[in-house]
């Protein structure tokens, strides 16, 4: 038996090992004789065999990353290199390279990916993107910079030497030719004004977002020179962020001559390098940019996916394909009137400072839109500017505001419209006339809508107690009444200052968002139908629409066809019947229903289709009807 396993050790040694815990590095030699088959890679075991790769990675972190690969076996693990492999024939284009099991080995530890340069920012998850923050004092162009990273013009950029258009943290997807990070456009930095100004505070809440950050751009304006606040700028963030070295870039270089070498050297100054120039307008320098970026994130990444990849707790990859339209990511748009509290909701919801918030009226100009989990699923929310009225006097970035809620309303799934108690109290009304014409356009529109009474902390105590019993009795009648197209609107009383409310807010906001995504079977719907005819009741059975059957086309909103035979069509209150007995039959609130009607040909004995006293031969006949306020062809 001795004699027989020290033959079996000396055979292994012979074949590049060194007994059962070898050590295989690749060469050509051992290339040579246990080839890397491709798709799968596959390396051989010191124990005899060969242990086979599975093409998907557990967690999804990086795929379709390889092109070819080396693989290693190293006491018991078996690892992937990337790009080591110099014969490209190894492994095929676009081929994902790991290994999941290595059960022959041992059962008990996980195999190790090892990823190397270079990387495709373009398969990787955005959670495992790096960020880059743009930093700069005002009016140097960092929103220009900002819309032209990510492709949009979802930034407000506006010539105001004397005013501050940036306020908030905006983030988006940067796509900078084959690279891909996080971006952050951030407010301009004065480092002189005091704490409780607004540039105070919009400065604290960078440094605090700052902190959480990789890298940052610090912009210079190429045609000012360099700046004293530049000056403050670069030791603000030594103080704030030592740990981050800024790439400089100097702005607005279009139309700059001669004079550019002259202000990169004294870019110098700042101690953070050389400095690129480039033109956020224009697009000018946009390739001296990645090539600066680059290799800065590629070094990023690798550190982090071999970090993550050595985690125990990767979760597995999830496949929204199969999933339903409410599973889907969810767009929320916070709306409401100026200083009603939308900023200090989204902060509660969020449970962090991310938007600017303050007494004061108008403070958010830009549209901010943030992505948070809750309960595993993804929601997008907007924060919105106060909604008012344009006017002629409306110019500059308040007229720029208002037009940007308007279209975060439109691409909204859901539309949050917050009121404000004290002005309910003070105006004995529930909603004025500027919140109404928000909620009918949101319903026109197709959206879903949650209604949300802020600040009910100020009716505390007995003497208002009678006070706050009334608005929650009287608030969702009069909200019903003034929107009688949605029947069902849910209403939620919170304090977004202490927070109260914010779980309330969220379940009614996805419940109404599964009943925007709700489909209903033909059948189920038929059957519906013959009950529900049979309850209303007709002057005779001369002027009962004879509808055929009755179906479902479309959901987000739930929209219906009802198709008809003969020449009655259904009139207004015909339609609003229907539209209210499918909201309270199938728990339908909140979100606008739209039914259409069609007109079904009747066949003669001859063959010919007629309707009526016409006939026609091609289809169909077209007639223009009205229907929930809105003109559509059956």
């Amino acid at each position: 038996m001795s004699q027989s396993l020290i033959r079996a050790i000396s055979s292994r040694k012979n074949q590049l090992g060194f007994g059962f815990f070898s050590r295989f590095s690749y060469s050509r030699h051992f290339h040579s004789q246990w080839p890397i088959t491709s798709p799968k890679c596959s390396t051989h075991s010191s124990l005899g065999g060969f242990v086979t790769g599975s093409r998907r990675f557990s967690g999804n972190l990086i795929p379709e990353l390889n092109h070819t690969c080396l693989v290693r076996q190293t006491n018991w693990f078996c690892s992937v290199s990337l790009n080591e492999v110099s014969d490209s024939n190894l492994v095929s284009e676009g081929e994902t390279i790991d290994i999941e099991d290595v059960g022959a080995l041992d059962n008990n530890k996980k195999p190790t990916v090892v990823y190397k340069k270079p990387i495709d920012f373009t398969k990787i998850d955005a959670k495992l993107l790096p960020t880059v923050m743009i930093l700069g004092r005002p009016n140097v162009g960092k929103s220009a910079l900002y819309n032209r990273l990510i492709r949009r013009r979802e930034a407000l950029v506006y010539n105001t030497p004397d005013d501050h258009v940036t306020r908030d943290i905006r983030e988006g997807i940067a796509k900078l030719a084959d690279l891909r990070f996080n971006v952050l456009d951030s407010a301009g930095i004065e480092t002189e004004v005091s704490s409780g100004t607004i540039l105070g505070r919009t400065t604290s809440m960078t440094a605090n977002v700052l902190a959480r950050t990789q890298f940052a751009v610090l912009i210079i304006d190429v045609r000012a020179g360099l700046h004293p606040l530049d000056l403050e700028v670069g030791k603000w963030l030594r103080k704030h962020a030592p740990q981050i070295k800024p790439i400089v870039v100097m702005n607005k270089s279009e139309s700059i001559g001669d004079s550019l070498a002259e202000v990169a050297s004294e870019a110098l100054a700042l101690g953070f390098g050389e400095p690129t120039a480039i033109s956020a307008e224009t697009g000018l320098g946009m390739n001296a940019l990645y090539e600066v970026l680059h290799p800065l994130l590629e070094d990023y990444m690798v550190q982090t996916l071999n970090d993550r990849c050595t985690q125990d707790d990767v979760t597995s990859e999830e496949n929204l394909s199969d999933e339903d339209d409410s599973k889907l990511p969810l767009q929320l748009a916070i709306v409401g009137r100026p200083n009603v509290g939308k900023s200090t909701l989204l902060n509660a919801l969020l449970e962090e400072e991310r938007v600017l918030v303050g007494p004061e009226a108008g403070l958010t100009r830009d549209a901010v839109r943030v992505q948070f989990e809750f309960q595993g699923r993804t929601v997008y929310m907007v924060d919105t500017a106060g909604w008012l009225e344009r006017t002629e006097r409306d110019k500059g970035p308040a007229s720029l505001s208002i037009m940007q809620s308007r279209k975060s309303l439109m691409r909204a799934h859901i539309v949050a419209l917050v009121l404000d108690a004290e002005e309910i109290i003070k105006g004995q009304r529930s909603m004025t006339h500027s919140e109404v014409v928000i909620a009918r356009r949101a319903v026109e529109e197709g959206r879903g809508l949650v209604v949300i009474v802020n600040k009910m902390d100020c009716l505390r105590g007995k003497k208002n107690s009678e006070m706050y019993k009334k608005i929650k009795e009287a608030v969702p009648i009069e909200v019903q009444t003034v929107i009688p197209q949605i029947t069902g609107i849910p209403v939620v009383f919170i304090s977004a200052l202490e927070g109260r409310g914010r779980l309330q807010v969220m379940n009614e906001v996805i419940g109404t968002y599964k009943r925007w995504c709700s489909r209903l079977s033909t059948g189920r719907l038929n059957r519906w139908l013959i009950k529900v005819m049979s309850r209303h009741s007709w002057k005779d059975s001369a002027s009962q629409p004879k509808i055929k059957f009755f179906t479902q086309v479309k959901a987000r909103p739930p929209t219906f066809v009802a198709f008809l035979t003969g020449k009655t069509q259904l009139l207004e209150s015909d339609i609003r019947f229907l539209t209210k007995s499918l909201k309270d039959d199938f728990d339908l609130g909140g979100t606008p229903i739209r039914i259409i009607q069609r007109s079904v040909l009747r066949t003669s004995p001859s063959g010919k289709s007629s309707a009526g006293s016409s006939s026609r031969t091609g289809g169909p006949a077209r007639q223009r009807t009205t229907s929930d306020k809105r003109t559509v062809s059956v």
